[in-house]
């Protein structure tokens, strides 16, 4: 399963400019688009227990793209659960009380047998210098046997097989630092296999084999993050950016807190994080609305409801200085410079798209003429903003991959007098022209696959509350001024309010 921080490497070696790549789109095929057109086609109801459904018919082909949105991610996390997020993820794919077991039953009180050896591994172990190594040993072997035992009762992948025999596509799910969603696309005559087996894995989930996909989630932790420099530079740069706000913690969690995380604590977490309230459900493609409604009463209509839980209340202190981390490593030098910026609710934040554009994405960019072409300081220098979430205020970054025979000092020297020129002259009106030509663009390939457009939809109901601001996104981007920009770039990229990240290249040992 893909989690955030795969997807902020990408992007910082320039998946974000690919993203963005210039199209042609003329203004007929925008108004082929229009919000008006897509609301007669949509279909909008709530059930009784809070769970809403967004459901858009697409007759063009025979088959329907499902996006369940979860309102969890990393920063909904508390010290000593760092990571559940995400590996509650990998937990949802093991199945239900009756998926991916034989005998539930017999599978339960070995479960319990699992979490009583864990949970007295761990006391013995909290005892440090005074634990009793043989102790530990016959509990350690207790664990094995009842992990071992349980596997007798397993039936190894059946969720998902159940979904590749029904012929399903793009099955996966994947985790942030704002939500945890769950995608699959099938044929429309499946709708019912897929309300009957996604209401099972809300409203009946086994945390099953929670100790062994613990390993699998650390071992994900030490390819993407420990040995990784790019991997070890975001973890510190998040942990010196934020000093309150848990936008601070990584998605992965600390590996210690991984180790010692209970499954009792993913169950608590499911409780509070995956009740109906919290779920926001699109359907696009080859359906009929009434026959998804009266699907989605009989199956998701028997979750019992729950509150919805609170949001984070945490306020990240505006910063008095400069922050900087360094992480030393053999590896290719690369500078990432981080400025705070509210989030997507702010009447800024198409400002801040305006600018991602200008100087960040493709080779029309000033990041990338200035440093690449021109200086041919870097091979690689890019911008943009939504980190490391969007949901609370996050940071727009900047970041360059050095040339060879050219450092880490260098790039950022540049990449400042880019931000300054943002700072003290006007944006011109080709440079903004070609941004908001690019806006209309992204917008239309977002529309273009049921895939793509249920998770915009989803997102933009969860996050700003209505998913019609994905057409209004676009009013709000043709409306950016010059001036705007300018504005912008000076109240919010200055030095104090800078926090700079560098992989400085160290010698190898002979």
């Amino acid at each position: 399963m893909k989690h955030a921080i795969r997807k902020l490497s990408v992007a910082l070696l320039g998946a974000a400019a690919l993203f963005f790549a210039m199209a042609v789109v003329t203004p007929t095929l925008v108004r082929a688009q229009h919000l008006a057109e897509f609301e007669q086609r949509m279909t909008e109801f709530t059930l009784d227990n809070g769970l809403k459904f967004l459901v858009l018919e697409r007759h063009e082909a025979p088959v329907v793209s499902f996006h369940i949105y979860a309102d969890v991610g990393a920063v909904d996390e508390v010290k000593g659960i760092t990571g559940m997020a995400h590996l509650f993820e990998h937990m949802a794919f093991k199945g239900t009380m009756t998926i991916g077991t034989k005998n539930f039953e017999a599978e339960v009180k070995v479960m319990a047998r699992i979490d009583e050896a864990f949970n007295a591994i761990k006391a013995e172990k909290r005892k440090g210098a005074r634990a009793d190594k043989k102790r530990l040993e016959e509990l350690q072997k207790q664990f094995k046997d009842a992990q071992q035992q349980a596997q007798q009762y397993l039936v190894h992948g059946e969720f998902e097989e159940a979904y590749k025999l029904a012929g399903a596509a793009g099955f996966n799910a994947y985790t942030s630092w704002d939500a945890t969603q769950y995608i699959v696309s099938l044929p429309s005559n499946k709708l019912e296999l897929w309300m009957m087996m996604e209401s099972d894995r809300f409203c009946n989930p086994v945390v099953r084999e929670f100790y062994k996909e613990k390993d699998v989630v650390m071992e994900e932790r030490r390819l993407s993050v420990e040995s990784q420099p790019q991997g070890r530079l975001i973890e510190e740069f998040l942990a010196v950016a934020y000093k309150a706000h848990p936008y601070g913690e990584h998605v992965i969690g600390h590996m210690s807190d991984l180790q010692t995380m209970t499954r009792a604590e993913a169950e608590d977490f499911f409780k509070k994080y995956y009740g109906p309230g919290n779920l926001t459900i699109a359907i696009v493609g080859d359906v009929n609305p009434q026959k998804v409604k009266f699907l989605a009463w009989k199956y998701f209509g028997r979750i019992p409801p729950a509150p919805k839980p609170e949001p984070v209340e945490t306020i990240e202190p505006p910063q008095l200085g400069e922050r900087r981390v360094t992480v030393q490593d053999p590896a290719q030098p690369f500078v990432l410079i981080g400025y705070h910026k509210p989030g997507i609710n702010h009447p800024d934040n198409a400002v801040f798209d305006a600018i991602t554009d200008i100087v960040g994405i493709g080779r029309t960019s000033r990041l990338h003429k200035s440093l690449v072409k021109e200086k041919k300081i870097a091979v690689a220098a890019s911008a943009f903003q939504g980190i490391p979430g969007d949901k609370y205020p996050g940071l727009f970054l900047f970041y360059a991959v050095p040339a060879r025979g050219h450092t880490n000092q260098q790039c950022a020297e540049a990449i400042y007098q880019e931000i300054e020129k943002l700072r003290t002259e006007l944006a011109a009106p080709e440079d903004l022209a070609k941004a908001k030509t690019r806006a209309r663009a992204s917008l239309i390939r977002q529309l273009d696959s049921n895939s793509g457009l249920a998770a915009q939809m989803t997102f933009y109901e969860v996050i700003t509350g209505d998913w019609r601001n994905l057409f209004k996104q676009l009013d709000k981007i043709e409306q950016v001024t010059a001036e705007d920009v300018q504005r912008v770039a000076k109240e919010y990229f200055t030095t104090k309010n800078r926090t700079v990240g560098v992989i400085e290249t160290t010698k190898t040992e002979n």
